[in-house]
């Protein structure tokens, strides 16, 4: 076994971990400078080994942690050593052995092979392994070599004892003496107790006799109270059995009563449930009783004020129905005009053109006929007034030029009133195609109307319809607020009877635990266990409530984990304390139940969700229900089950009976009954109020939306209106437009006959000029021309009268075309359009959306449908009405049902209450029986051990007689009275003590002489130890010296009192019979230069001499308990080099059997050494470890010699 690695942290000047390069088995030199931490190196390794660490305080494990210039500070430190521990010296059976020690401010810590491991584990460990604290030589620090060195003789001896072990013998010497010691004060004790053991034995001798007269007086005495005890014990059990029976018969008329008072107890309270529901109606038929009524008067009112409209309406109809009749009939008339003057328009307009026509023909003609009779007597008057032809053809070319010109103009304004008579028509006609587009506009915006007219009554059926809804909502919205109020309160009230049956904190963290839940929205938290079953039949309540106990309030949830995070937020917010179940934590144990008809699972008899399964076996698992105790205690004891009657007594399987009155009043389950209940029904109403509530405001937003219709109807109905207005204007204006260019045109086609005729005569007259102009002169006009005049003339008079005869036509047809025309556009049409209008705008209602008669039967329905809503909301006040007065009898028949039950209980209650005194007065009375019963059997057991006789002899004596004899007795017994009653027991007593005490002297006399003997053994044993060990140290040095010193030799010798010369060690043997006490110390005696010569002592030796001494005495020790290894920190520093050779090969020798690690600034150490190791030391005084070669160490040493 060797040190394989070492491994330091914050030791010292060791701050950073330090892993060693593991060593070699046999030598390793450890080289570094002062101060460097070559020591602390050394220090660390024992601080493991604990050789010099043992016990440490505060301020020593402070001063073993690293303190250098670092900002960090240091709170622990530790040292690991791994052992190679193939040979298994340390009895681990594994091939390496880790040690580790851990020091801080507080702790002192060992772990083995990375476990925890006491103080006491190690040091045995290492003992084991050949760690000896006699012989702590297997390490030398430094100053142990210079102080072996200096040591005195006696010194010297003192060593050589403690290497022999004479410490364990003398701890187990005087362990030994102090036994024997406590041994010496026992056996005096003894005797003393036995001189007085012996006394008191001689005094009971003479009482023992005086004892036995007393005694054979005392065995009547007990006969006879026997008998008298006895007899009262009959008598005690006889009235013990009498009232028994009589309590018997009580509890059953106590158990009977109390049933009927339950009964009548839970009728009660079903009578107040009721009572309090009748009331609840009875209010929400009072409020539905008054809105009712509320409504209805305002459905009279409404009614009312819409039957005045009506009649107005109808009155209004009826007038305006006459008038409208008339127009209608007017309107007929004027169509019918209207048509019959369009038709004979149509008939008349084509003569009219075709006169006209002709008489513009013969008119042209008229004129061309007067311009050539004119210029034929023009011609004639010009023959007479020019004299020459060129005269007068200067005049003719003056006025054909000036006709030319006329023409020209005449000419030209002619196409303009053409072209304006075109345009005039085309205008004409665009106003006509207006004129019809705008009576067809004004034809749909009135079926426009009449459309949104229909709308608009649909429109108002709808929103009554809607309306109507609205209130019949608002009515159960009131009505179901009242029973949502109702439910509350009673939910509350049935809360706080909860509440009370158990304590504010687990009622506020119930609460709490649900208000957690849900904010944080916790799915596994299922809520306490009387939230998560119903019990299937009510007779079983009390059972499963005296079962269950507090554990009804207990919390079911999924996990532990889901517990945990509730049971923090609750300490955090500090609300309440709660018991939670975690199913996944339950493993409930269900015991196997009896197939009985008399034992029942209460399991069975409730109804749960399968997933609380676990929680409920651990509640009610174990537990069955019977019929009565008898059969309970039966079943507890054959197969180990919790029982318990439907009363409430239970009977527990360790031996607890539980049993007594249960107030029904108090009942929990029925108090969770009534939570559930009106908990479902709170919620029940609670959803359909929010269902109405929601309705509430969708028929609102269905009306408002209806209101929205209605009033863009309205608008679109004053926009038809207006729009229709503009219509009928615009038409009124084409209409007037019409007539301006009907006129226009007239005109025009007249100015155009006219400029016609005017340009025809003349062309005439020019062509008559230009004929003229060139012809010669003549006296007059020709035969022929005065054949033209006179014809021209006469053909002139007779178109003249064709003329006037067409004109005539033309103007009788013209002026009737006028007059129809202005009839048909100033009178028939405009009478047309308002007559429209009159009907149109006849009855027109006040909202101006619908006509009269619309109006009227909008607002008959309306009258209609609020008959029909007033009938209807009289019948239900009438049914409301009847059904107040129904719930007002039932309501009293119940309060008077209610006082009678009230009355009964009261009285039964003090019924009850007697009975429940005399039972306690039975109790009583037995009680004082049961006491005179144990009084009597307690007085028979203290008469002690009877004879025979005494339970037969006095059977049959008189009572009077077993006194008046115990009377007797008694005054015999009074001459006893100083008798010691004890005196055989006493005797007996002392007898058996002596005898202990004698067997007990003797044992400690056995022990005293081994104790004895023993410490003769450890004396002979500590001596023969001392002198083997010395001899085996001094044959040791010889050789170790030889071997340092071969010409030298050199001797220990024993110091003795008898003898203080110097003798060798052959005289020590001659004397080895002498005590050990006699040795007072061990001097040595060394020569180095002669092995014949007798020698120096170590005082006559130079410095470097007695250092080499003192490492011959180590290494003789050490041969004497060699151990796996050794420490040596600097042994050769004072060695001269000689001696320093010697000792390396000396260590090299010896490391093939064990490992050396030692320390130098030698140069020797390093010639013969395996492995060497360099020590640094930084600026922070931060020491590590590094493994270098031989040559560096060799380099190192060589420095440290020159700067030396």
């Amino acid at each position: 076994m060797y040190i394989k690695t070492l491994t330091i942290q914050g030791f010292k000047s060791y701050r950073d971990q330090t892993q060693i390069e593991p060593f070699s088995p046999r030598h390793n030199v450890v080289v570094g400078r002062n101060g460097s931490g070559k020591s602390n190196f050394f220090a660390a390794i024992r601080f493991v080994l604990s050789d010099a660490y043992t016990s440490m305080s505060r301020e020593e494990r402070q001063s073993l942690l690293h303190e250098g210039v670092s900002v960090t500070t240091t709170l622990s430190a530790y040292v690991e050593i791994v052992f190679d521990n193939s040979d298994n010296r340390f009895p681990t059976g594994r091939d390496e052995v880790i040690l580790r020690r851990t020091i801080g401010l507080k702790k002192d810590e060992y772990s083995l092979d990375k476990k925890s491991a006491s103080k006491a584990d190690v040091m045995n460990l290492l003992e084991s392994a050949g760690f000896s604290k006699s012989n702590p030589y297997y390490i030398v620090p430094q100053g142990r070599i210079t102080a072996l060195t200096n040591a005195k003789d006696h010194e010297r001896l003192a060593l050589l004892k403690e290497v022999a072990g004479t410490k364990v013998y003398e701890q187990r010497r005087a362990e030994s003496l102090r036994i024997m010691a406590e041994t010496d004060a026992k056996r005096t004790k003894i005797s003393e107790l036995l001189d007085y053991i012996d006394t008191r034995l001689t005094e009971l001798e003479e009482e023992k006799e005086e004892l036995k007269e007393f005694q054979e007086k005392d065995k009547e005495r007990r006969c006879l109270e026997y008998a008298l005890y006895q007899r009262e014990l009959e008598e005690v059990g006889e009235a013990l059995e009498e009232i028994e029976e009589e309590r018997r018969g009580e509890v059953h008329n106590t158990n009977v009563r109390r049933e009927e008072f339950n009964s009548r107890e839970k009728r009660a309270q079903n009578l107040e449930q009721s009572i309090s529901q009748l009331r609840s109606t009875l209010t929400t038929l009072q409020l539905t009783k008054q809105g009712n009524q509320s409504e209805l008067t305002d459905l009279v009112r409404s009614r009312t004020e819409l039957q005045c409209t009506v009649s107005d309406l109808r009155v209004a109809a009826e007038r305006a129905g006459g008038r409208q009749g008339e127009l209608e009939e007017e309107l007929a008339n004027v169509e019918e005009q209207i048509q019959g003057s369009e038709a004979e328009l149509t008939e008349l307009l084509p003569q009219w053109e075709t006169r006209r026509a002709r008489e513009s023909e013969e008119r042209h003609r008229l004129d061309e006929a007067r311009a050539r009779l004119d210029a034929l007597y023009a011609k004639r008057g010009r023959l007479n007034k020019y004299r020459t032809r060129a005269e007068r053809d200067q005049y003719l070319t003056r006025e054909i030029a000036s006709i030319e010109a006329y023409r020209n103009s005449q000419a030209a304004a002619l196409q303009t009133f053409r072209t304006d008579l075109e345009k005039a028509r085309e205008s004409l006609g665009e106003v006509d195609e207006r004129m019809e587009h705008g009576r067809g506009s004004v034809e749909d915006q009135r079926e426009r109307a009449r459309e949104l007219a229909e709308q608009v009554v649909k429109l108002r059926e709808e929103y009554a319809e809607l309306t109507e809804k609205r209130k019949n909502l608002w009515r159960e919205d009131t009505k179901l607020n009242s029973m949502v109020a109702h439910a509350a309160d009673e939910l509350r009230s049935a809360e706080r009877v909860l509440a009370s049956m158990m304590d504010k904190d687990t009622g506020s963290g119930l609460r709490a635990v649900d208000k957690i839940a849900e904010r944080h929205n916790m799915e596994g938290v299922y809520g306490p266990l009387y939230r998560l079953f119903e019990v299937i039949d009510e007779k079983f309540n009390i059972a499963v409530e005296l079962t269950a106990g507090n554990s009804l309030f207990h919390v079911v949830v999924d996990t532990d984990a889901t517990a945990s995070r509730i049971v923090d937020t609750m300490i955090k917010e500090r609300t309440g304390r709660v018991t939670f179940m975690p199913l996944n934590r339950l493993k409930p144990k269900v015991p196997p139940t009896p197939n009985a008809q008399d034992a029942i699972p209460l399991l069975e008899k409730l109804r749960f969700d399968p997933t609380y399964t676990k929680a409920f076996e651990q509640v009610f698992g174990k537990t069955c229900v019977c019929r009565d105790l008898t059969i309970a205690a039966a079943y507890v004891k054959s197969h180990g089950i919790n029982t318990i009657t439907l009363d409430g007594d239970k009977v527990d399987r360790k031996g607890a009976l539980t049993g007594g009155y249960h107030d029904v009043r108090r009942s929990r389950i029925e108090a969770i009954k009534s939570v559930t209940s009106w908990s479902a029904k709170h919620a029940t109403e609670n959803q359909r109020l929010q269902e109405v509530q929601k309705a509430i405001i969708q028929t609102d937003q269905e009306i408002t939306r209806a209101a929205g219709r209605l009033q863009v109807l309205s608008n679109q109905q004053t926009q038809t209106k207006n729009t229709r207005e503009s219509l009928a204007e615009e038409l009124s204006a084409l209409e007037r437009e019409r007539e301006r260019l009907v006129a226009r045109i007239a005109k025009l086609e007249s100015d155009i006959d006219d400029l016609q005729s005017e340009l025809s005569g003349l062309d005439a007259r020019w062509q008559g000029l230009r004929a003229e102009l060139g012809s010669p002169m003549a006296r007059g006009l020709t035969a022929e021309e005065e054949e033209q005049i006179e014809a021209l003339g006469k053909n002139i008079d007779d178109r003249q009268k064709l003329l006037l005869e067409l004109g005539k036509q033309k103007n009788e047809t013209g002026s009737r075309k006028n007059a129809i025309e202005i009839e048909l556009n100033e009178s028939l049409r405009r009478r047309r359009e308002e007559l429209r209008e009159k009907i149109d705008a006849l009855g027109v209602a006040e909202t101006g959306d619908a006509t009269s008669e619309e109006a009227l039967e909008t607002r008959t329905r309306e009258l209609r449908h609020l008959d029909a809503e007033i009938n209807t909301l009289t019948k239900r006040s009438q049914d409301t009405e009847k059904d107040i007065e129904k719930l007002t009898t039932q309501l009293q028949e119940q309060r008077t049902q209610l006082d009678n039950l009230q009355n009964q209980q009261s009285e039964d209650s003090r019924g009850i209450s007697k009975q429940q005194k005399n039972t306690e007065r039975y109790l009583a009375k037995k009680q004082m029986l049961v006491n005179r019963k144990d009084e009597c059997n307690r007085n028979i057991r203290d008469l002690g051990v009877l004879p025979e006789e005494a339970f037969e002899k006095y059977t049959n004596e008189k009572l009077d007689r077993l006194v008046k004899k115990l009377h007797t007795v008694n005054e015999g017994l009074k001459k006893f009275a100083h008798v010691n009653k004890k005196a055989f027991e006493q005797y007996n007593n002392f007898t058996k003590q002596r005898d202990q005490l004698l067997q007990r002297r003797e044992d400690l006399d056995t022990s005293a002489q081994s104790i004895e003997e023993l410490v003769e053994v450890l004396d002979q044993r500590k001596d023969e130890a001392i002198e083997r060990t010395f001899k085996q140290v001094a044959k040791n040095f010889e050789e170790v010296f030889e071997k340092l010193v071969p010409a030298g030799k050199g001797r220990l010798i024993i110091q003795r009192r008898i003898d203080q010369d110097e003798e060798d060690v052959e005289e020590a043997e001659d004397t080895q019979q002498s005590t050990i006490d006699n040795y007072t110390g061990v001097s040595i005696r060394v020569s180095f230069n002669s092995k014949v010569d007798e020698g120096l002592r170590i005082q006559q030796l130079s410095g470097g001499q007695k250092s080499l001494v003192a490492l011959a005495t180590v290494f003789a020790i050490q041969k004497c308990d060699p151990a796996p290894f050794y420490l040596f920190d600097e042994i050769d520093a004072n060695l001269d080099a000689q001696y320093r050779t010697a000792v390396a090969a000396m260590i090299h020798d010896l490391s093939s059997t064990a490992q050396f690690i030692t320390t130098t600034f030698r140069p020797e150490m390093l010639v013969t050494a395996d492995k060497f190791y360099g020590v640094l030391f930084n600026n922070q005084k931060v020491s590590s470890i590094t493994c270098i070669k031989r040559e560096e160490a060799m380099q190192f040493v060589d420095q440290e010699a020159q700067a030396q």
